[in-house]
């Protein structure tokens, strides 16, 4: 079967928003966030530091970058990409709260936002970061985006009335508190601000710093006709994205729970996949091979394969739609 992509979220008919025009506003209660991240950050690092505490700060990032942002924000509650049980979902999802860049309705409305205007013909330079790298990171971490007639977008009922989700949507900030108390009662300031505040503070630097450079500059295996941006891979960082730095072939599949496609693309979230699915606790990750062929998707490379061979074996999943 051959069609364009679609995201059925924001993706109708009857759309009739315009991703070009909008303003950038400062956003106080985000300015706010940021830089109180940013400062206990620095003052854990300058009067607070300690090994152990690193080592926290070290181990915590990885696991809340992986087992939340990645596997349970973005290949799973964003593009549903794979099955699992909700508790798992919930759990992976509140993981990826604790990375501290929004709640999952937010994150979800950022993230297909973004997409719609990107697949579009021209958007506005805040979604393309197409931008100077400090405006940009300006925008990106204190501000917000006004679209002058922003699209229709439609969350799905499920999520939408799920009131575990709506709980993390209102109190996302909180939801640092109880493990800002654990890691005080277990190793006093050191561990509560290089655990929270720096750990915070490097994460969404490091989001903001991959999806410059995965939007700007970086090898492309495929192209998408007729869209305003273009994603790129971006391999230096690997291990810090979990395997998000595969950023062209995520814009060539974006319902694919695999996205270092190519031999030498090491994705650290796939292999978390490969080993929570030999423990029976996912199932049905989608590969690119079982996603319908979108007409505008053009590759760049000579017979090139859309995803490399599977050594488990896969049960074939219905196919899901998702920016």
């Amino acid at each position: 079967m051959q069609a364009p992509y679609t995201n059925p979220r924001i993706d109708r008919p009857t759309q009739h928003g315009d991703p070009l025009c909008g303003q950038v506003k400062l956003d106080l209660a985000k300015t706010l966030w940021t830089l109180g991240m940013f400062v206990g950050g620095a003052v854990g690092a300058l009067y607070w530091f300690s090994l152990s505490g690193v080592i926290l700060f070290v181990l915590f990032t990885l696991f809340t970058l992986c087992f939340g942002h990645s596997l349970g924000m973005h290949r799973r509650f964003i593009h549903r990409s794979f099955e699992c049980p909700k508790w798992l979902e919930y759990s992976m999802v509140h993981c990826g709260v604790l990375v501290g860049m929004a709640g999952p309705l937010s994150m979800l409305k950022t993230h297909d936002l973004r997409d719609w205007a990107q697949r579009q013909n021209a958007c506005h330079p805040y979604f393309s970061h197409d931008e100077i790298w400090y405006r940009d990171f300006y925008w990106q971490m204190f501000c917000r985006i006004e679209l002058e007639a922003p699209p229709d977008f439609r969350i799905e009922a499920d999520i939408r009335q799920d009131r575990v989700y709506r709980w993390m949507e209102r109190t996302w900030r909180w939801q640092q508190l109880p493990w800002a108390l654990l890691f005080f009662a277990l190793g006093g300031m050191s561990w509560l601000l290089w655990g929270i505040c720096a750990r915070v503070s490097v994460s969404l630097i490091g989001h903001w710093l991959v999806g410059y450079f995965a939007h700007n500059a970086g090898h492309k295996d495929w192209h998408v006709d007729g869209a305003a941006v273009q994603g790129h891979n971006v391999p230096w960082c690997a291990l810090l994205t979990m395997g998000e730095c595969w950023h062209n072939n995520h814009h060539a599949f974006p319902g694919s729970a695999r996205l270092g496609l190519a031999p030498g693309q090491w994705d650290p979230g796939w292999d978390v996949l490969n080993w929570m699915q030999q423990l029976g606790l996912i199932k049905n990750p989608v590969l690119p091979a079982m996603l319908p062929h979108r007409v505008e998707l053009r590759s760049l490379k000579p017979a090139h394969r859309a995803c490399a061979p599977v050594t488990h074996r896969l049960a074939h999943p219905q196919h899901r739609e998702g920016a």
